[in-house]
């Protein structure tokens, strides 16, 4: 008989081989976790648990949440509100050195915003914003650099889907997780305009000025902004306020961002109906991993294998720390292999209790106790760091796919060329992830002051 670890062990080469071989990261989950459960207890206690799992999985009412920021963020990508960020960006910042592409990155900031999805941050402000890097003659790996990295603001700056899928994964408070979100993700604008700034600096023939704006296109620039600035003043502002939960400010986003697409004449009904493919396609597939992960998630508890590898580090003498230093290093590689939902669903099941383990158990962390937080606060704060080194998955090799989706756009600036100009945002990225590690305050700073 196989003992435990080992088979957990297996299931788990098994499933990263058939991701491996390109099938899809749903189907080998369910198809590693159906087979593992089989072989414990028998094929009929797995096809049941299969039937009364998926009910249970897809009538979460939390889960709701998805497919709304989802539809938020195509129908804003259909309705043009890309452009007009960028444009309200340029006419400030264009005139700088460098001022194109930081232009690019607060507009990929204020996308992020309602979007929630770093691929479709990139494509969408790729074809906004490449042309006129193009034109003012910037160098090809800051352009396509600048763009790859700016799409990864959307995977934190709420509402962020992937942040909705940690917090329900791990019991979190999905308003709490928005909050501690905030201020790490101006954080990162703050740090990519830097990184701009010094690039162009050392080379200041990679940025050129952009063309002076007149005062009255400025002001028509500006204003133009202020339909995205109202509608994430309502969606974040009224649950940070406590005026509604995440699922009807989802719903109010919508309304809002379908009201400034019909009423500018952007959004007809060809382009809803192409939201609404885009949207069920998204969330059937955000659905569906989720089914799997579940699945695996019960199976390797069933084996017992997270706790066994939670024994077997809290034993290993290695301080808090070290581990979680360790654990966030093993997700930086393992983002070079796989997309940022699938691994956050994949790996931080086996991670999570780990953390919990070494703060001193669900009960007693506390302050004074590993890491110095409660449970919750530990939840969020790591929640927070995990996602910001798994968006470092979306633009590094092999995989890297905002500099896929860029370079795709790009035609003709070779990828290697986009690499490079990612490097200078993948080490601003990493200081932003020393500061949060040292000082967890940042963090937990906007839910310890609007949780009360």
């Amino acid at each position: 008989m196989i003992d435990a670890v080992t088979l957990g062990v297996g299931a788990l080469v098994a499933l990263v081989a058939l991701i491996a071989l390109r099938m899809p990261i749903a189907y080998a989950m369910i198809l590693v976790s159906g087979l593992g459960i089989a072989w414990l207890n028998g094929s009929a206690l797995m096809l049941n648990q299969l039937k009364t799992l998926a009910y249970g999985q897809f009538s979460i009412h939390s889960l709701s949440v998805i497919p709304m920021f989802v539809l938020m963020g195509a129908l804003a990508a259909k309705a043009g509100l890309s452009q007009a960020l960028f444009r309200a960006a340029d006419a400030w910042l264009g005139r700088l050195p460098g001022g194109a592409a930081m232009a690019a990155i607060a507009a990929c900031a204020g996308f992020g915003s309602v979007c929630g999805s770093s691929l479709a941050t990139a494509s969408t402000m790729g074809r906004v914003a490449l042309p006129e890097l193009a034109r003012y003659r910037y160098s090809g790996a800051l352009a396509t650099g600048t763009l790859a990295a700016g799409g990864v603001l959307g995977i934190l700056i709420p509402p962020s889907v992937v942040l909705i899928v940690y917090a329900i994964i791990t019991e979190a408070n999905i308003v709490t997780m928005f909050m501690a979100a905030f201020v790490p993700g101006l954080i990162a604008v703050v740090l990519f305009l830097g990184v701009i700034a010094l690039y162009v600096t050392l080379r200041p023939e990679a940025g050129p000025r952009g063309e002076r704006v007149s005062r009255e296109e400025r002001r028509a620039a500006t204003l133009g902004v202020i339909p995205v600035v109202a509608i994430f003043a309502l969606v974040l502002g009224g649950i940070y306020a406590g005026l509604y939960n995440p699922t009807p400010a989802a719903a109010v986003g919508v309304f809002l961002v379908w009201l400034v697409g019909t009423l500018q004449g952007r959004l007809r009904l060809p382009q809803m109906i192409e939201a609404l493919k885009e949207t069920a396609g998204s969330s059937g597939m955000i659905y569906l991993i989720l089914l799997g992960a579940e699945m695996m998630k019960i199976f390797m508890s069933r084996i017992g294998l997270p706790q066994e590898t939670a024994a077997w580090i809290a034993g290993s003498g290695l301080t808090p720390m070290v581990v979680l230093l360790l654990l966030l290093l093993a997700l930086i590689v393992l983002g070079c292999f796989l997309d940022s939902l699938s691994m956050i669903l994949l790996v931080i099941p086996f991670f999570w209790p780990v953390l919990i383990e070494l703060n001193g158990g669900i009960y007693q962390g506390a302050e004074g106790s590993g890491f110095g937080l409660s449970t919750d606060e530990l939840n969020v704060w790591f929640g927070i760091l995990a996602l910001i080194v798994v968006e470092l998955g979306l633009i590094t090799p092999p995989v890297g796919m905002n500099v896929f989706v860029i370079s795709s756009l790009a035609k003709n600036v070779p990828m290697i060329e986009t690499f490079k100009g990612v490097a200078p945002f993948f080490a601003a990225e990493m200081l932003r992830v020393a500061l949060l590690l040292i000082f967890p305050g940042i963090v937990l700073f906007l839910p310890r002051l609007l949780g009360g």
